[in-house]
This record gives structure tokens, sequence and C-alpha cells, in this order.
């Protein structure tokens, strides 16, 4: 038996496989990649600090309103993350990275998380850029008459807030097997030209003519 054979007697055998194997491949791979990266990815925690928009004199709710929304824009800029460092022990690039914020329509309340792999750096970043915010909006308030006071402090997390292997394997799983039943899909498409590129050709009437007169 020559070598020339033997990948045409590979993909032979993998031709008669049945279909479904190729979604249970993709199942199978997929949940084993997507649970190692859940084992082998450290837990990342998030700890959430809020602060909230109090009027002063001769200012509304609404005009706090507006500044917690202009506040929890401010909250990720760098002059505030320049002061936050102090307190939060981290450089400004870690804070921009794993600090966000968010607002309400409905309430004049800042929200700052941070995210992190030590519960305890998470708390401090949140806690250190709501107290930078503060310091800001009161240098501020002469000219907004609008100021900011800590509503609630950000704790220690308890519970990691990133996904477990059990999770991460299951969207692998899903994804594994999506990609094997695209896989499924495409499969006798490619059987039909390879047959229709193998299949001999039959000769035109022209051909047929000629070879008629002949005899």
């Amino acid at each position: 038996m020559t070598e020339n054979h033997v990948p045409h007697r590979r993909t032979s055998r993998l031709r008669a496989l049945p279909p479904w194997s190729l979604v249970a491949a993709g199942v199978l791979a997929g949940g084993l990649l997507g649970g190692g990266y859940g084992v082998l990815k450290s837990p990342e925690y998030t700890a959430t600090s809020y602060v909230v928009a109090v009027p002063g004199e001769r200012t509304d709710t609404a005009t706090a309103l507006g500044f917690a929304q202009a506040y929890g824009r401010v909250a990720t800029q760098v002059a505030v993350l320049g002061d936050a460092q102090v307190w939060a022990g981290v450089p400004v690039r870690t804070l921009r990275d794993s600090v966000r914020t968010a607002t309400s329509p409905d309430a004049p309340m800042v929200a700052v998380s941070a995210t992190s792999v030590h519960p305890e750096q998470a708390a401090d970043m949140a806690n250190g850029v709501a107290r930078a915010l503060i310091r800001h909006a009161d240098a501020a308030k002469a000219d907004t008459r609008v100021g900011l006071v800590q509503f609630s402090r950000a704790g220690k997390p308890s519970t990691p807030t990133s996904p477990s292997a059990a999770v991460t394997g299951l969207v692998g799983a899903s994804a594994g097997g999506l990609l094997g039943a695209l896989a499924l899909l495409v499969r006798p498409k490619r059987r039909a030209e390879e047959e229709i590129t193998r299949s001999p050709s039959v000769p035109g009437p022209a051909v047929a003519a000629d070879a008629h007169g002949q005899l």
C-alpha cells in the first residue's frame, strides 16, 4: 500500500463518523476549555461605595440630580483618580482599569465600584475614589451650590463576582456545540461539491454527433 492512500483512508474514516459527533466533540472541547479557564483564572471581587448629591441654598433636587450625573462621569478622570491613589494605595492606571461608576436617572446618587483579585484592595479603591470625588465636589460647592456626602462605604466583599468554573464551562460547552453545529451545516455542502468534481464528464451533443458520423 502506497503512502498516498493513507490520507485518503483517514479522510474516509472521518466522513464515516455520524453527523452528531461534530456537535458532541464541540461541546466536549468547549466545556473543557471553558472549565479550565475558570479554574486557572483568579477570582475577582467587587466593592461598591455610594455618594449622594445634596442641594444647597437656592438649589433644588433636580439640580442635584444633574450634578450627580456629571460627577459620575468625572469620577474616573485623572484629576479625581490622582487624589484617590493616595487612599487606595494603587497607581492611577490600576484605578482607571478597575473602577467603574453608575448613576440613577431618578436619584442623585453615584455608585463607585472597584474590582480586584484582592477583596481588601477592591474596597480601598472604591472608598478612595469616593472620598476624592467628595473633595472635588466640596472645592466647587461655592459655584455649584451642590455637595456630595458619603451615603455608604464599601465593605470587604466576601464572595467573588467573577464567574465560577461551572459557569465558564457551561458557556464554553455552548459555544463549542454551536461551532460543531455550524460545521455540520457546512459538511453536506462539501460532500456535494466533491461528488460533482469526481463525476465523469458526459460528451456534449456535438462530440456525440461527430462520433456517429465517423461510424
